[in-house]
């Protein structure tokens, strides 16, 4: 329900801009009520890093210290009417903001900040095993900070102690609610990874719920409510998979689905008892899951519960509203010390220190690719150019090149004004370094971009041995959703379907009084949203981009000469076979490093540094 604007005026006589010093106003706007139930959730997802808040965003601008508040008032409303609230975090907690990658070793303050928050249902994600120290990081100060909460039903890790292959946390967990006295049991997964380091095995989910813990958790039919989390998109196949074995031990058994990895605001329903919810990323977003109509002990009621779904802008405006409290009542003691730690971990990194300043926004999905706002033609264009230009194969030999790199490499758009030290990890925090083949034939380079970007029997060609290209691993994660629904059989919103054609237009929102933002449409309709705002256009981009030095594009197919093939090193195994498949015996062990030292993001930073001054 949307409050009256007197209401909201009400409101704004108490507010005041989120405790981050740098943080930006959040600004009045049109809110909907939380449909508080029975049981309530409170899920978070892909946060990677993001505690401090979006210091230039208005709609994000609240932190950890204020969501700490947020949730400790939540549960004071839940036990006062003897309802219950849950917090749920999904994975991807790492990796994408200077709070985390800003210091040595990586994490030094996060984890310590992090842990702060009362959680009551954890899962790991993918960017958590990309490397084996955050992995080992997991074990050795995540999960014991989550002893009782953290969940690995398919995710066993070498104790780098004993040496030995273990759980990394509890395969299930079951327990009963504080004041419904609701009997839940709950996994927790992560989908079918394969890029995760050699100390840590995910177990295909497929083979997992075939385990016989799997078997043996599901044979308890005392269970009032089950509760999946997992680093799964919510219309992925490994969730279908899921759901389906829950069905065949627990066919009437309410389940509360919470995804994660695609980044976006998701719901659906896959039966009268069974739904599911995606809560954005990078702290933009908390999503609130309510259910009525569920009942301690009566696990064959006839009646069928009732789901409600927010998504809750995070910012201090939406935290004082959904409380009812003020920047006097609202804050906590223990939020308000979450809130200065940040900043002081923030000082102490240095995370405000300026490499330039942007002339103007450059967007990863809000801007056509090519076009002068787009992030991947001012690389292509730009950056990329310049920068490799320096390398010394290039200034003392001459040699032409041609660069690729994939557009997943960059994670966040840039705003007019300061480019900080803080702004690069937000940009593109990857540590991939570049490599090259070198004098491959023009005629045959001239392919490659399309090859990497085309979908179809050429993909599965080159995929024969297992390491086809699929499109979720090199873009931008946001675009994901609608290529693993394609895959998966679950049902597509209209959103999801306008986000897997190329470049095509979600649309704008013809009321000039609301401020560009969130505009869900997902299987529950259009009031998902706790804000409402006006819709910002979304475009696709391709799954790589390709720049060039010392020769023109496009590439001619009929140039006898040879070019320098440089490329970021997350692509290479999909490089060598484009290659292959274009007639080259081309091998891993072909390939050389290229500017050692040097990752994408250096090359921005580099490239900024010298041509964005601040007045």
């Amino acid at each position: 329900m949307r409050l009256p604007f007197s209401a909201i005026l009400a409101l704004l006589a108490g507010y005041s801009k989120a405790i981050q010093p740098d943080a930006v106003r959040a600004y009045e706007a049109p809110l909907r009520e939380l449909p508080w139930g029975k049981v309530n959730f409170l899920h978070t997802t892909d946060v990677h890093g993001w505690l401090a808040g979006h210091l230039q965003e208005p709609s994000f601008s609240a932190d950890w210290g204020d969501y700490i508040s947020f949730a400790h008032h939540l549960r004071a409303k839940a036990d006062a009417d003897g309802s219950d609230l849950l917090l749920v975090d999904t994975g991807d907690r790492i990796e994408g903001n200077g709070l985390y990658d800003g210091s040595d070793p990586k994490g030094k303050y996060y984890f310590d900040i992090f842990k702060n928050q009362d959680i009551d249902l954890m899962s790991i994600g993918n960017h958590e095993l990309y490397k084996a120290n955050s992995s080992i990081d997991e074990l050795h100060q995540t999960v014991p900070n989550y002893k009782n909460s953290y969940i690995a039903s398919n995710l066993d890790i070498i104790d780098p102690d004993r040496g030995t292959r273990e759980p990394l946390a509890q395969r299930y967990r079951k327990f009963t609610t504080k004041n419904q006295k609701l009997r839940i049991l709950s996994f927790g997964f992560l989908f079918d990874f394969t890029g995760n380091a050699n100390n840590t095995f995910v177990q295909p989910i497929e083979e997992a719920i075939k385990e016989d813990w799997f078997r043996e958790a599901l044979s308890d039919k005392e269970v009032d409510l089950i509760v999946v989390i997992g680093h799964v998109g919510i219309r992925m196949t490994e969730y279908k998979v899921i759901y389906q074995a829950i069905r065949d031990a627990h066919w009437d058994t309410p389940i509360a689905f919470f995804g994660g990895h695609v980044h976006v605001r998701d719901y659906t329903t896959y039966d009268k008892s069974a739904v599911a919810i995606a809560s954005g990323r990078y702290m933009e977003t908390v999503g609130f899951l309510s259910i009525d109509g569920i009942e301690a002990g009566k696990t064959k009621s006839k009646v069928f519960p009732k789901f409600a779904r927010r998504y809750i802008d995070k910012n201090l405006f939406s935290f004082h509203q959904h409380t009812g409290l003020n920047k006097t009542t609202f804050p906590t003691e223990l939020g308000r010390n979450v809130s200065k730690a940040i900043a002081k971990a923030r000082s102490t990194l240095k995370l405000n220190e300026k490499y330039g300043c942007a002339p103007a926004a450059l967007f990863v999905n809000r801007a056509p690719y090519p076009s002068d706002n787009s992030i991947f033609s001012w690389l292509a264009d730009h950056v990329l150019p310049a920068q490799i230009g320096k390398a010394s194969r290039v200034r003392s030999k001459g040699k032409k090149t041609l660069i690729i790199t994939n557009t997943g490499a960059m994670r966040f758009d840039i705003f007019e004004g300061p480019f900080t030290k803080d702004t690069e990890f937000l940009v593109s925090p990857f540590t991939s370094e570049f490599r090259y083949v070198p004098e491959i034939p023009v005629k045959v380079a001239a392919r490659v971009l399309d090859l990497l970007n085309s979908k179809g029997p050429i993909l599965e060609a080159m995929g024969s041995d297992g390491a086809a290209l699929k499109e979720w691993m090199v873009v931008p994660p946001e675009q994901i959703g609608g290529i693993m629904a394609e895959q998966s059989g679950f049902a597509q919103t209209e959103e999801m379907r306008v986000s897997t054609g190329a470049q095509q237009v979600l649309g704008t929102s013809k009321k000039p009084d609301l401020k560009p933002g969130y505009t869900t449409k997902d299987d529950a309709g259009t009031d998902g949203d706790d804000t409402e705002h006006s819709r910002i256009d979304f475009y696709n981009v391709p799954n790589c981009i390709q720049a060039t030095v010392g020769i023109k594009l496009p590439l001619d197919p009929n140039d006898d000469s040879t070019v320098d093939l440089v490329y970021n090193e997350f692509v290479e195994s999909w490089i060598v076979l484009a290659l292959q498949y274009l007639g080259l015996k081309t091998t891993v062990a072909d390939t050389k490093p290229y500017m050692e030292g040097k990752t994408v993001t250096n090359l921005i930073t580099d490239w900024i540094e010298e041509h964005w001054k601040c007045k």
